[in-house]
């Protein structure tokens, strides 16, 4: 079992507040390799008006870019979120290594709710997932995010 950089969730945790305060839900990812940050971002789906403009998406998108490479295998993943099915495949399809989320999402989760892609026949790699890392405060941001356009 790995041990969690919990300063790696604290800037995702920024990256959602981040993103809450541009109108997005408030959602932040980081992508770490060897301890060092490739990529962090929030959600952009509405500033972007793309719909995969998800975090996660985003912190793949860049550290891929990065490195020159697809394939994102000596990577950790943190999200604020349990990845949707959507960020979910693109997480195994970049073959990153671990993922750390701190919220569940048992409506529109796709790790430990919903399809469960990684326990699907057509995953072909599925990481390690280690959940519940600052689950207090991204609940929280979420709440507080959605309570107000209530």
């Amino acid at each position: 079992m790995s041990t969690s950089r919990p300063d790696f969730m604290q800037q995702a945790l920024a990256e959602a507040k981040a993103a809450g305060a541009r109108g997005e839900v408030p959602v932040g990812a980081v992508l770490v390799r060897d301890g060092k940050v490739l990529a962090a971002a929030g959600n952009r789906t509405r500033e972007l008006n793309d719909v995969t403009a998800h975090a996660e998406i985003l912190v793949i998108r860049r550290a891929s870019e990065e490195l020159g490479n697809e394939r994102l295998a000596a990577c950790d993943l943190y999200v604020t979120l349990e990845p949707c099915t959507l960020c979910a495949a693109a997480i195994s399809f970049a073959r990153i290594r671990r993922l750390y989320y701190g919220a569940a999402d048992p409506k529109t989760g796709g790790v430990d709710h919903g399809v469960r892609f990684f326990a699907a026949a057509a995953c072909h790699h599925a990481p390690e997932v280690y959940s519940g890392l600052g689950e207090a405060a991204a609940s929280e941001l979420l709440r507080t995010f959605f309570r107000a356009r209530r």
